[in-house]
């Protein structure tokens, strides 16, 4: 029952160098809250290659959004090509979460500058039943269509994700404030009718 704001407070004060590298080799943890301290810490590091193999030993041992979702390192900003090599590796893991956080990181990191249009192809390429990936899918194509519309409104009118993430997809595009009002009109007419019996 430990809040984030106390987490992320410790994971300032409570560790010199050596108790929290000891920490995050104790994989893997007991209780949630450590985990959510060990990405809390992870999003704290400032050398690119470290965090990644950080996050390496640690997906496999999450397993629930929260913790994926939280662990957010903007060093990774300072080696990209890096970064990519291993979303390419993610993304393709049998491992809900891991899919999950290549998702997540492919949409935090690549829909400003570093944006190619391979990205949201491989992202739609997820074949997955998982709520949890597919919420993720939804999500970076709620704001792909925000950041890169051009690019993002083909997946739409050509139907290419299952029709419950497209139309979750539309929803979180619909709620946001960054899509226009003229966008959120098209999307409307795009939703796909689904058999609710």
């Amino acid at each position: 029952g430990v809040r984030l704001p106390q987490l992320r407070e410790f994971a300032k004060t409570g560790f010199d160098a050596a108790s929290a590298r000891d920490f995050l080799d104790a994989l893997p943890h007991e209780y949630y809250e450590e985990d959510l301290l060990h990405g809390i810490l992870i999003s704290r590091m400032k050398d690119p290659r470290e965090i990644l193999d950080r996050l390496d030993a640690f997906l496999p041992c999450v397993d629930n959004w929260a913790v994926c979702d939280t662990t957010s390192p903007k060093a990774l900003k300072k080696d990209l090509t890096a970064l990519l090599e291993r979303i390419r590796v993610w993304i393709k893991s049998e491992a809900t979460y891991t899919v999950r956080y290549a998702v997540v990181s492919l949409m935090n990191f690549f829909l400003d500058d570093a944006f190619d249009p391979a990205f949201p192809r491989e992202v739609a390429a997820i074949k997955s039943d998982e709520y949890y990936v597919k919420m993720a899918v939804a999500w970076y194509f709620a704001t792909a269509l925000a950041k890169q519309p051009e690019e993002t409104v083909p997946y739409f009118e050509r139907r290419v994700l299952d029709p419950w993430t497209h139309n979750k997809a539309i929803q979180k595009a619909i709620e946001s404030y960054r899509v226009s009002d003229e966008m959120k009109a098209r999307l409307r007419e795009m939703k796909i009718k689904t058999d609710r019996r």
